[in-house]
């Protein structure tokens, strides 16, 4: 088995640094009945939209098995475990409180503080109940409002188990492929759409950080946002610009609101209307100070010139892909971590995701991942190298537990530690798991 163990001397040997593996809600836990419709059931049925024709009704059933996978998770000799809230499993379409999905929350994080595992809460990933999209989604400012209620019911209920909340998770994947591009719930396209929704979810963000600091002050409170760090595809000046130009809408665009309280200076020269409405006082509720920055990296980008927007994506510059045809490019986590420490006063940072798809087969009760450990163990390094380069870097959270519902992709593509049987619901230890789990227990000798 390839092995993931770390030197001696290494800074992710410090008692204080967090290992972690992390799931979704709508990943996950099945038991459509027992919640309300979000845009994820909505967008499943639309005729193309999930390459399997598939949904996420069942997925890996974890309401009814999550003693199991607490106990999988526990085994494996994590710290922390990161996982998110379904928005309409906990609150009613009236708003009032679900007292049922509550309850299976407050089960879960029972047992995880009973087995000394830190709770990271995310609180938004991705699914919206769908009365919300009725009336505009993320398109609609109120929906901002809508959030910060249902994260007081939430923070009220957790109290002092949640080790920290996340307010949500990649705001671009929600409004870009979302709103714009329209490859993700709810499905929408253009470019009048795509900044709005950003802006909206960032005011989202914003009022639910006022909640958090009331009614949870003792946890570590932020969000997470997922980079793909910008590259050009030649030394070519305009290819260079290209990419800065494509950085700016996807990165900074999310992070400068949040650090610095006003948009990248790419928004003067935007079309009105490809602009967000900003109100009064906007800016200055996203800008709210956090105690952390979740990072979820998985490759780069590379970018050239193109006439029309400025920038166009190519193609990986290297054959060394995963399942998902995305480059391994562990250098990539190291310049953006130490770019974005140059240019920002960053909070505590946390990898909150980090992980491959891999064609993964199941073969006489073995998956033999060695590629995904590759992965994991170049990351790690990555991660490493960073922190002597001066990032704080408190964790690390591979993405992710288990097999799961990947969204527009179905079950077609694998990205787990651990191998989900959909059929059985039978879940095994993949050699990564055991390479992770290796890792982890020798940490605590």
């Amino acid at each position: 088995m390839n092995s993931l163990k770390l030197s001696n001397m290494s800074p992710l040997n410090d008692p204080s640094f967090m290992f972690g593996v992390a799931t979704s809600s709508f990943q996950i836990e099945g038991a459509r009945g027992s919640r309300q419709d979000t845009i994820w059931d909505t967008f499943c049925l639309k005729k193309g939209a999930i390459a399997d024709s598939s949904n996420g009704d069942t997925a890996c059933e974890h309401v009814k098995y999550w003693q199991q996978d607490i106990q999988m998770i526990a085994n494996l000799g994590v710290d922390a475990y990161r996982f998110s809230i379904a928005w309409g499993r906990v609150v009613n379409q009236d708003g009032s409180p679900n007292p049922e999905g509550l309850a299976f929350y407050s089960r879960l994080l029972d047992k995880l503080e009973a087995l000394d595992i830190k709770a990271f809460v995310t609180l938004y990933h991705w699914d919206l109940p769908q009365h919300l999209e009725d009336k505009g989604g993320w398109l609609n400012r109120d929906t901002a409002f809508e959030f910060a209620h249902y994260v007081d019911i939430v923070s009220k209920e957790f109290a002092h188990r949640v080790y920290s909340y996340a307010t949500l998770n990649e705001p671009w994947c929600s409004a870009y492929l979302g709103y714009e591009v329209g490859i993700h719930a709810p499905g929408l396209k253009g470019k009048q759409r795509g900044k709005q929704a950003a802006h909206n979810l960032l005011l989202a963000h914003g009022l639910a950080m006022q909640v958090l600091r009331k009614n949870s002050p003792k946890s570590k409170n932020g969000i997470v946002l997922n980079f793909s760090p910008s590259y050009a595809a030649s030394s070519n000046e305009q290819d260079i610009a290209a990419a800065k130009l494509a950085d700016e809408h996807f990165n900074q665009w999310y992070l400068r609101p949040i650090l610095q309280g006003s948009y990248p200076d790419i928004i003067h020269s935007m079309p009105k209307e490809h602009r967000p409405q900003v109100e009064a006082g906007d800016m200055s509720l996203i800008s709210q100070p956090i105690d952390f920055l979740g990072v979820n990296y998985y490759s780069r980008a590379i970018y050239q010139h193109c006439e029309q927007d400025g920038f166009k994506v190519c193609s990986p510059q290297s054959m060394n892909l995963t399942d998902m045809g995305w480059e391994v490019y562990p250098q990539g986590l190291v310049k953006l971590l130490t770019d974005l420490n140059k240019r920002y006063t960053l909070p505590d940072i946390y990898i909150t995701e980090n992980g491959a798809a891999i064609d993964d087969k199941l073969i006489d009760g073995q998956v033999v991942d060695n590629a995904r450990i590759a992965y994991y163990k170049s990351h790690l390094d990555a991660v490493e190298q960073a922190i002597v380069a001066g990032v704080n870097i408190k964790g690390y959270f591979a993405w992710s537990l288990m097999d799961n519902f990947e969204w527009a992709l179905g079950y077609k593509k694998r990205f787990g530690i651990i191998y989900v049987d959909y059929q059985t619901q039978q879940r095994t230890l993949k050699q990564s798991a055991l390479a992770y789990q290796d890792m982890l227990l020798s940490r605590k000798i």
